[in-house]
C-alpha cells in the first residue's frame, strides 16, 4: 500500500542559528552555524559567515543562543500509558510472562487504563497529555498511540510523528509486535514485504535466561537460515548471548535498548558490550513511564551511567547517535531524518549553552534544559522569548490563540498546538484542560468502571446503527482487550442493552478491583516530579549508581 501524502507543512521560510550539532557521517558540529528552512525541509546549512543562500535574503533570521541538534527519534515506547506514574515493582523477574499478568500490574497499570482508555473524553486527553510529555523532553518521533472504533484500526496522528503511521512517502511505516514469534518462515514472510522496520519485543528476560533465549532460536528457519533482515529490530533483547549479537550483526538486524525498565523488572540488562563488539546498529527507547523512563532525556543518562559502569563501551556521540541518525537508519528514514542535512525535513531540539562537549551538553540536559522543538519546520515548544519570536514575524501562529503557556521547572515555555493534520481525537484540547480530566478521572476509574460494566450505561456511548463511532477507544496492550471488542461488537447487534466491559468467570471486576484507588497523574517532567528519586529509590532491583548518580544531572 502507497502512504498517503502528509498534509503540507505550513509554507514558512525562515533561519535558525546556533551550535550546529549536525549528526552526519563525519560528526561535523559547526560552532556558529545557520539552518535555513522552507516548507518544512532544511534547504542550506552553513557557517554564520558564509552568504545566505537564494530565496533566503529576507527571511528572518532567529538567534538561538544555543546548541541545535536533530529532534530525538525513540523507537520504543508505550505511549498511552504515560499518564501512570512509576509503578512500585514488587521483586525481581526473570522474564516478561512473570509480571504482564500479576495482580498488582493488573491493578495499578492495566485496570486504570483500561478504564479510562475507554471512556468518552479521556481518549484525547490522555493523548494530548502523553505527546506532549515528549515534546517537553526533545523527543519528535516515538512509537504511537493504536485508537480503535467500530469497524476501524489506525493510529493517532498529531503532534509529534509516529513510526507506525507516518502519511508521509518520505518515511515508510514501521511495523511492531509485542507477542513472541511461534513461526519462524511466516514472520519471515512478512517482514520481507515491509518498507521500513518490524519492532519486535525479543527475549525479554534476565541475561543468560535459557527460556527467553527461546524466543530468539524461534527465528531460526527450517532450512537452517534466519528470519532476520536489515528491517528487523529486536526490543530489549536482554537474554541475547555474544553469538547471538553476532548473528544478528550478520543479517544486519539491529536492538532497541531500554536500560533503566530492564533494570527496574530484571535488575540487569543487555549485554551491549557483546552487541558492541559484534558491530550492532542499537536504537533507544524509555518504554513507558510504568516501568522505565519519564522520558528519553532520562533513558539517555541512564544509558550513560551505564556505559560507565561498564568502562566506557560508547562514546558520547555514540550514545546520542542511538537517538538521532541510528533510530533513522533502523526506520530506513535516514535519507530524511535523523541529521541535519540539507533536503531532510526540520526535526529540530536546541538546548540551552553553546560550549564544552556538545554530545556530553545533550546527554546532561534536563527538561528545563530546552530552548526549542521544530517538527518539520514548525516550532511546537520552547522558551517564551523564542516562541514568541515566530508570532511576531507572523510565521505559523497568532501568538495569543494558538499557544498555550506553562512552566517547566522555573521556567516559563509555550507550546504550539494548532495542527490541521491533526487527529480529530485530540482536536484543539489545551494540555491544561486535558490534565484537569486526568486528574479527575485517575481519582474516580471505579465510578468510571462501573459505568462501562452497565448495560444502561453504556448503551449511549454506542454508535447509532449506520453511523460512525461517537468515541474512538484506546486499543491497549492487554490480554482483556480482546474481551471489550468481542463485547463492543456484541453490543452493536444486541437488541438488549451490552455491557462494554465483563470479565471471566472469578475475575474480579474493574469496579471492585479499583475500589478506593487513586492514582496520582504522572508528572510531565523529571524536574516539576518532586517524588520521582524518592520513587527510583524505593525500587528493589534498580543499582545503587542508578539510585545515587542519577539525581545530579537534575
Amino acid at each position: 500500500m502507497t502512504p498517503k501524502p502528509a498534509d503540507p507543512p505550513i509554507p514558512c521560510r525562515y533561519a535558525l542559528k546556533g551550535r550546529v550539532v549536525t549528526m552526519n557521517e563525519n560528526l561535523e558540529v559547526i560552532p556558529t552555524g545557520v539552518i535555513y528552512i522552507d516548507d518544512g525541509k532544511i534547504q542550506a546549512v552553513s557557517p554564520a559567515a558564509a552568504p545566505k543562500p537564494s530565496g533566503f535574503e529576507s527571511a528572518p533570521l532567529f538567534s538561538t543562543g544555543g546548541t541545535i541538534y536533530p529532534g530525538l527519534i525513540e523507537l520504543h515506547n508505550h505511549l498511552s500509558y504515560n499518564i501512570l506514574p512509576l509503578w512500585k515493582v514488587p521483586k525481581l523477574f526473570e522474564r516478561r510472562e512473570q509480571w504482564k499478568n500479576l495482580p498488582e500490574k493488573r491493578k495499578f497499570i492495566t485496570a486504570p487504563m483500561q478504564v479510562l482508555g475507554k471512556t468518552a473524553d479521556f481518549v484525547e486527553a490522555i493523548i494530548r497529555y502523553v505527546e506532549s510529555k515528549c515534546l517537553l523532553s526533545g523527543v519528535t518521533t516515538s512509537q504511537g498511540i493504536t485508537l480503535s472504533g467500530i469497524g476501524t484500526v489506525e493510529y493517532y496522528k498529531g503532534l509529534i510523528r509516529n513510526v507506525e503511521e507516518t502519511d508521509d512517502r518520505d518515511l515508510p511505516d514501521a511495523n511492531t509486535l509485542i507477542e513472541d514469534v511461534d513461526d519462524a518462515s511466516k514472520f519471515f514472510s512478512k517482514l520481507q514485504k515491509i518498507r521500513s522496520c518490524l519492532l519486535l519485543h525479543l527475549s525479554e528476560a534476565v541475561p543468560g535466561d535459557d527460556v527467553g533465549r527461546m524466543h530468539f532460536e524461534a527465528l531460526k528457519l527450517p532450512n537452517g537460515e534466519w528470519a532476520i533482515s536489515d528491517k528487523f529490530s529486536g526490543i530489549h533483547s536482554t537474554a541475547l548471548n555474544a553469538d547471538d549479537f553476532k548473528i544478528l550483526a550478520q543479517k544486519n538486524g539491529s536492538m532497541i535498548w531500554s536500560p533503566l525498565s530492564n533494570y527496574l523488572l530484571y535488575g540487569n540488562t543487555a549485554n551491549i558490550k557483546s552487541a558492541k563488539e559484534a558491530e550492532v546498529l542499537m536504537g533507544i527507547g524509555s518504554d513507558w513511564s510504568s516501568t522505565g523512563s519519564k522520558n528519553l532525556l532520562c533513558e539517555l543518562k541512564v544509558a550513560h551511567l551505564v556505559n560507565v559502569s561498564l568502562g566506557g563501551i560508547f562514546t558520547h556521540p555514540e550514545i546520542v547517535a542511538m537517538a538521532t541518525k541510528n533510530a533513522a537508519k533502523i526506520l530506513k528514514w535516514d535519507k530524511f531524518l535523523g541529521s541535519i542535512e540539507p533536503g531532510k525535513h526540520s526535526d529540530l531540539l536546541v538546548l540551552n549553552g553553546n560550549q564544552g562537549d556538545p554530545y556530553e551538553l545533550l546527554i546532561s540536559a534536563n527538561e528545563s534544559s530546552i530552548k526549542l522543538v521544530v517538527i518539520d519546520g514548525v516550532p511546537r515548544f520552547g522558551y517564551k522569548g523564542l516562541m514568541g519570536r515566530f508570532g511576531k514575524n507572523n510565521l505559523f501562529m497568532d501568538f495569543e490563540k494558538d499557544t498555550e503557556k506553562l512552566r517547566v521547572g522555573k521556567k516559563s515555555r509555550l507550546m504550539y498546538l494548532k495542527d490541521k493534520a491533526e487527529d480529530l481525537s485530540a482536536g484543539a484540547l489545551k494540555l491544561s484542560e486535558a490534565k484537569k480530566r486526568l486528574k479527575g478521572g485517575l481519582t474516580r476509574l471505579a465510578d468510571l468502571a462501573m459505568k462501562l460494566e452497565n448495560p444502561v450505561t453504556t448503551r449511549s456511548m454506542l454508535p447509532r446503527k449506520g453511523r460512525s463511532p461517537l468515541f474512538l477507544y484506546l486499543e491497549l496492550d492487554e490480554q482483556e482487550e480482546r474481551k471489550f471488542k468481542s463485547n463492543l461488537r456484541r453490543g452493536l447487534l444486541a437488541k438488549k442493552p451490552t455491557a462494554l466491559l465483563t470479565y471471566p468467570k472469578g475475575v474480579e471486576p474493574y469496579s471492585v478491583l479499583l475500589k478506593d484507588v487513586k492514582i496520582k497523574l504522572d508528572p510531565l517532567t523529571v524536574v516539576d516530579d518532586a517524588e520521582y528519586f524518592d520513587n527510583l529509590n524505593n525500587q528493589p532491583n534498580l543499582p545503587d549508581f542508578i539510585k545515587n548518580d542519577l539525581p545530579a544531572f537534575y
